[in-house]
């Protein structure tokens, strides 16, 4: 009895190597258009601690007003403490009947170039920006120079 041995043609699986340089092109260039974004939206993220802890601030100034007719007992100390957050530093200076807070972002955390401040009059200026913008009437929180 003999023994045969059938051989059948070897099917290839897998990928080409041109079919690999397509798909890393694809997602190389689909992260060159989301990575930008993505950023710009965590920078939108930090700059809202900002703008909520300055508005917060104000509330509290104005509480102490109302206890003790003044914004802080020895100028340019203010009546509250300054909280210390994560992105940025906040300060308080008096004069008279008049306050200024100003939040400025930590260098650290890629922020160094924000600087926004809130007067008693709730007037919002924006003093420093990543993107070379200001404004003396308004936050700016997108790099179109949208305001908060």
């Amino acid at each position: 009895m003999a023994f045969t041995v059938r051989t059948r043609p070897l099917q290839e699986t897998g990928f080409t190597l041109i079919e690999l340089m397509m798909v890393v092109a694809i997602v190389a260039i689909l992260a060159s258009i989301a990575l930008p974004s993505y950023n710009d939206y965590i920078l939108r993220g930090k700059i809202t601690e900002a703008t909520a802890t300055l508005a917060d601030l104000r509330v509290k100034l104005e509480q102490y007003y109302q206890d003790n007719r003044n914004y802080g007992a020895t100028p340019p100390a203010c009546g509250v403490a300054m909280p210390a957050l994560k992105h940025f530093t906040y300060t308080c200076t008096t004069a008279g009947q008049t306050f200024t807070l100003t939040a400025t972002g930590r260098t650290d955390d890629g922020m160094g170039d924000f600087v926004y401040t809130l007067t008693e009059s709730n007037s919002r200026a924006t003093t420093g920006t990543k993107w070379g913008t200001t404004s003396t009437n308004c936050w700016l929180i997108r790099k179109d120079g949208s305001c908060a």
